[in-house]
Formats: structure tokens, sequence, C-alpha cells
């Protein structure tokens, strides 16, 4: 276990890899359970916690089928519990301030999650960079629109909640990275597939403001896959 972080809705503690130096936090919750009344709506606020938190185990993935044969999940399950991040550190201190890079996963907006072997930051963080793996909520659950929906939406709109998830994220990672030896003013954020569409839609959206300083996208850009009728 590591030493507690104190992140701003309490404590965690992850995994130390005496090995390669790399810190692990897995499992953070950055938004409220989008269940019941939240389902289909905007991400909200993750309720505080007391004592220790720990960030040992990912968190259940979205709802999903499984259609993908190369996708190998260390998630324990899935949910519309969903609503975690993962964090791989060389040095969880204030001090740190090192580079960060917010990776989203691919699979067509209705597969994948980021307990995925292949986004594993633990590589990154060997080489000084802050690694953070985002879940968000996929197929209809996170892109389902509907005139009703869109009425009742702060932002006039509806089948964008899991980019509203993967925003929620950036603004947790604003507000507390540091303290996991990262730069809340040097964050990049990077994608596959539907992840790199993801970061598409996060550079336009005038919710991303001041939350990224710069951006990867690998095959897949916003408009890419049509919409789905009911």
């Amino acid at each position: 276990m590591t030493s507690p972080v104190m992140t701003a809705t309490g404590k965690v503690s992850g995994t130390h890899d005496e090995g390669t130096g790399v810190h692990s936090f897995k499992g953070i919750p950055f938004a409220a359970p989008p269940v019941g009344d939240l389902r289909w709506q905007a991400p909200q606020p993750v309720e505080s916690w007391s004592g220790i938190r720990e960030a040992t185990r990912f968190g259940l993935r979205a709802m999903q089928l499984p259609v993908f044969g190369d996708m190998n999940f260390r998630a324990n399950g899935m949910s519309e519990d969903c609503l975690y991040l993962n964090v791989w550190t060389p040095d969880p201190s204030d001090a740190a301030r090192l580079p960060v890079l917010v990776y989203f996963y691919g699979g067509g907006f209705i597969a994948g999650d980021g307990s995925e072997p292949r986004y594993d930051g633990a590589a990154l963080a060997r080489r000084g960079i802050v690694t953070v793996t985002v879940n968000y909520r996929l197929n209809i659950f996170g892109l389902f629109a509907h005139p009703e929906l869109r009425a009742e939406s702060p932002h006039g709109c509806a089948g964008n909640y899991g980019f509203l998830d993967q925003n929620a994220a950036l603004h947790w990672v604003r507000d507390n990275i540091a303290a996991f030896g990262g730069d809340p003013g040097r964050v990049t954020i990077a994608g596959e597939s539907a992840g790199s569409m993801s970061v598409n839609a996060q550079m336009v959206s005038p919710l991303s403001k001041d939350l990224i300083a710069g951006a990867i996208g690998s095959s897949g850009g916003i408009g890419a896959l049509p919409p789905i009728p009911l």
C-alpha cells in the first residue's frame, strides 16, 4: 500500500511497485453513480468519504456486450455504476509537477474499459508521465438521444452522457492530479478509435476550456460513426 493521497473528496491509498517505482491508484470515483434518477443525466459530484479508501482494484466497467474478442478486462464485472478512473504515477507528491496523459479507450462507444492491459499506464509512468485512464458510459446508457431528455438538459442536448463523463473526469484531473505528482496545466488527452472521436469532441467543447493543453487522436474523428435509430 502507498501512503495516502488526499483528493478533494477523501484520502486514497494505492499500490507501489518497488521494482519500477510506479505508484498505481485504481477505481477512484470521479462522479456519483449514474443510476436511478441520474440515468441519462449529466454526471453529478461524488460524495466525500471518511477514512482511507483503498484504490487497489479497478472499478466496475460500463454496461456492454462481449462484441470484441481482443478486449481483456481486469475489472471485476460491469454495472451502471461505472464512473471510475485509474492513476499511475512515478512520484505522488505535490512538488513533482509532471506532465499528465488522460486516455479514453476505444470500442465504438459500445465496449471498452480503462482496465484493459493495453491501456495500462505503468510504462508511461516509468518515463515520468502521470497517466490516467477513464471509464465512461457506453451505448444506450451513454449516447441515448431523445427530445424529452433534451428538454430537461441544462445544456439543451441529449445523447452525450459519455462525453460529459469524460469531461467530469477532466475536471477531476484539474482539481486533484497535483496530489498525484501531475501538473494540471500540462494535461494531454489521447485515445484511439472511439477514444479518438472523444478527443475530438472534448477539443471543440466549451466545457473543456482551460482543462487540456494538448490532444492526441488515433483513428477516429467526430462524425465517423452514424447515429443508430431505435
